[in-house]
């Protein structure tokens, strides 16, 4: 058996990050449409901070939510997939983001996961990791 040509590995590659970055922003758009339908205001998509990337920011009345949108076959696999590494990074970018804006300044900042399964409703789980 045979390894294929280096370019063959980086142009299977480079395709492969192509599908997942458009199915994420597909995930991306479903989240905000089910959140609008939630009552949620939505500020930004895939907001870059220097602490780290937001995939949604939205608010309904005091409550800051830093969302953060996993495609996977359960809600449990999203909340797994997402490390407590990554939590504070989000917590710390939503809070940047929050201080940043005047307006939003003294909102309570709160994160939630949005979990995607094919063939299914989306799943919001506000506060998913009970501050942690």
């Amino acid at each position: 058996m045979t390894t294929p040509e280096p370019s063959t590995r980086t142009a299977a590659r480079q395709v492969r990050g192509a599908l997942a970055r458009r199915s994420g922003r597909r995930a991306e758009a479903w989240a905000a449409l089910w959140l609008m339908a939630k009552g949620y205001r939505i500020l930004g998509f895939r907001l870059r901070t220097r602490l780290g990337e937001i995939d949604l920011l939205a608010q309904k009345g005091r409550v800051l939510a830093v969302v953060e949108v996993k495609s996977r076959a359960t809600l449990e696999a999203a909340l797994a997939a997402v490390t407590p590494e990554q939590r504070d990074r989000l917590r710390r970018a939503g809070q940047a983001a929050a201080g940043a804006r005047p307006r939003l300044k003294d909102l309570a900042v709160r994160l939630d996961l949005i979990a995607l399964a094919p063939g299914r409703l989306p799943r919001h789980r506000p506060d998913a990791w009970n501050g942690a």
